[in-house]
């Protein structure tokens, strides 16, 4: 991206001097300074121990798979079948269909290995590809938080469960659409992905396949993507490193006992706190049994399986029912986490420009994914 200049020294200068410092003096008030500087970097060691390296795995596996599916036509196949249903309810190719299960198998990220594959892109216009991250997000760990949905001890959590998948596909349609509002006006509507030099190399009736033996291709198609992959969970680590270990301060509590020890992952819980002064409002779309329910989704902001962590003592303790599991599951998989990755994704993509709008849609996605949930499960239970 071109970059523009400003003058050395500006007011900005010093406004940012001041919020930073005033964001680092919150933080170690509450923590400690030296307590808050251990947790910072215990907190970026564990992402990317826990994080960054189960990404770049998930990345490198989900590679290899489109790398041959794309190779013997499976994607060609998936296009033709689906086409006509992501295009009227997504606006996208059939093939992003391979990127929804993906991520619904595994975790957002993953669908950023497919994104950097041109026989996959060669499906897609630009407009879309930005709203790939939206797409895969809203679909990303979506068994994980299912089938631990559906294990609660909680009378129809089977049921809600099904429903919050409802709510979350309703959830990733605003997403997408809303997004491609704002990447129809950058990229137009014709220009497509892959460049015009690939575009009359190839047609949708014909795919490109790599040179020697069925089982060659298969080895070599496997390889090449494992190694889009690796590409991938390298560019991600940044962004899940510095912006993960901000939300997950801002969004966790104290260690044992209330007391901060400077280990990894404790924080100082303002999120959780401004969704309590908002619960008149958040409570009536969501329909909360409990005004505790409400650190679910602010915990799904950064986390989806720390906030899947938190149902089961809500539930122990008749603070949620089958309602709100239905409005969790929608919620969890929809948001699945994106204010930790999204910028991260967005910028690996090379789209860092409209993570800001990527960011906004989902917002307003998984909102209305919960809302969904909820109005279906009234109607379905």
């Amino acid at each position: 991206m071109e970059r523009k200049f400003k003058k050395a020294i500006s007011l900005e200068t010093f406004i940012f001097l001041a919020a930073l410092f005033a964001f680092f003096y919150y933080l170690s008030s509450k923590m400690g300074a030296i307590n808050l500087i251990n947790t910072f970097m215990n907190t970026a060691y564990a992402l990317l121990m826990e994080v960054c390296f189960y990404i770049m795995a998930i990345a490198v596996v989900a590679g290899g798979l489109s790398s041959i599916l794309s190779e013997f036509g499976v994607i060609s196949l998936i296009n033709k079948l689906l086409s006509k249903l992501m295009k009227p309810i997504y606006d996208l190719p059939g093939a992003a269909s391979v990127g929804v299960l993906t991520c619904y198998l595994s975790d957002n990220p993953s669908i950023l290995a497919l994104a950097k594959d041109k026989n996959f892109l060669r499906y897609f216009k630009k407009y879309q590809v930005p709203a790939l991250t939206n797409i895969g997000t809203a679909f990303g760990m979506g068994f994980i938080t299912t089938t631990t949905m559906m294990g609660l001890k909680i009378n129809g959590s089977i049921k809600a469960a099904l429903i919050g998948n409802l709510g979350a596909i309703i959830g990733s349609i605003v997403s997408v659409r809303i997004m491609m509002l704002f990447t129809k006006k950058k990229f137009g509507l014709e220009s497509m992905a892959v460049g015009e030099a690939d575009a009359e190399k190839t047609t949708m009736d014909l795919r490109p396949v790599r040179d020697g033996s069925t089982f060659n291709r298969f080895i070599y198609a496997l390889l090449d993507g494992g190694k889009i992959g690796v590409d991938m969970g390298m560019s991600i680590v940044p962004g899940v490193i510095l912006i993960c270990t901000v939300v997950l301060i801002l969004t966790n509590g104290p260690g044992p006992d209330g007391l901060y020890t400077g280990a990894a992952k404790e924080g100082v819980k303002l999120l959780p706190l401004i969704a309590d002064k908002l619960s008149f409002i958040i409570k009536p779309i969501f329909g909360f049994t409990s005004g505790k329910c409400i650190a679910v989704p602010i915990t799904a902001l950064g986390s989806a399986g720390a906030a899947i962590g938190l149902v089961p003592e809500l539930i122990n303790t008749g603070a949620a029912t089958a309602s709100d599991v239905a409005v969790f599951t929608a919620i969890c998989m929809c948001w699945s986490g994106y204010l930790s990755t999204h910028i991260a994704m967005m910028d690996a993509l090379g789209y860092n420009d409209l993570a800001g709008k990527s960011i906004f849609a989902h917002t307003i996605g998984g909102l209305v994914a919960g809302f969904s949930a909820h109005i279906l499960f009234a109607i379905l239970a």
